[in-house]
């Protein structure tokens, strides 16, 4: 990646959270804490990586990106928006009644999304299938699931573990977004995992490490998991939640709470941005 275009895709990612926060505050609810911890993961894929179309949603051969950790919905919809799936101007109505935008990614409503999620450890089951289907078309599409720090509690999410070493799912890489907090507090306090590495690469798979917020890092993650032709690839992906915001930052309270005038000032200075 040269210098020139990480600069781009960091200037993407800033206005995204200023974007994020705007969104939020306007309607008073959504989830800021892990929307701003994957913002540059999920930017990486849809600007740098991913071979999609917007204009063709459905296009064979697509490769498709599964938002596991379902209410992080609102920086999918930025992407996604940006990128031309849907008018930006539909963002205004996120959560509310009516709107195709819901609180949590639905597939039947909103185009370009892959995979209804919000129960938390369906992903990469589905994203398992999906990759699995491709294999027979003998596809080269790749499928992208993103994870969040309580989802990896859930059973599902090793049962799919199991499965996809078993069937040499290489063409499958999860993104697992390692804030170490989730709803109720950290992961330590609520569940601990101990070494997700470890626990990954005993159920047969290759496991990378990057910096959440650097896109560069990120990409290069992508490229090397990609280069794997035996094993799916678990990239752990090490962020912050609310990243960006210091009053956010590592609070599991800011998972998914409203944010008032004062915040909205607050986080709006921090981010450089014109309120």
């Amino acid at each position: 990646m040269t210098k020139e275009r990480k600069e781009e895709l960091q200037k993407i990612c800033l206005r995204f959270r200023n974007e994020l926060i705007d969104l939020l505050y306007s309607i008073q609810t959504g989830h800021p804490g892990g929307s701003l911890s994957c913002t540059e993961i999920v930017t990486t894929l849809f600007f740098e990586k991913m071979n999609i179309d917007p204009k063709n949603p459905n296009k064979e051969g697509r490769d498709r990106f599964i938002m596991s950790k379902g209410h992080a919905a609102p920086m999918l919809y930025l992407n996604m928006a940006e990128k031309g799936y849907f008018p930006r101007e539909d963002l205004k109505t996120l959560r509310q009644v009516g709107s195709h935008l819901q609180g949590h990614p639905c597939a039947h409503t909103t185009p370009g999304v892959e995979l209804s999620t919000g129960p938390l450890g369906m992903g990469l089951g589905a994203g398992l299938g999906m990759a699995l289907g491709e294999k027979l078309k003998n596809s080269d599409a790749t499928i992208y699931v993103l994870l969040g720090d309580g989802e990896i509690q859930e059973g599902g999410i090793w049962e799919a573990a199991m499965a996809a070493s078993k069937f040499k799912a290489n063409n499958l890489i999860a993104i697992l977004d390692y804030n170490g907090v989730q709803l109720d507090g950290t992961l330590e306090e609520i569940m601990p995992m101990g070494d997700i590495g470890k626990k990954f690469e005993s159920f047969g798979w290759n496991v990378l490490y990057c910096d959440g917020h650097d896109v560069e890092d990120i990409a290069n993650a992508i490229d090397e998991a990609k280069n794997c032709s035996t094993q799916p690839s678990i990239i752990i992906a090490k962020t912050v939640k609310g990243k960006g915001i210091s009053f956010m930052e590592g609070k599991n309270s800011w998972h998914g709470k409203p944010i008032d005038l004062e915040e909205y000032k607050l986080a709006k200075a921090e981010l450089g941005g014109v309120v």
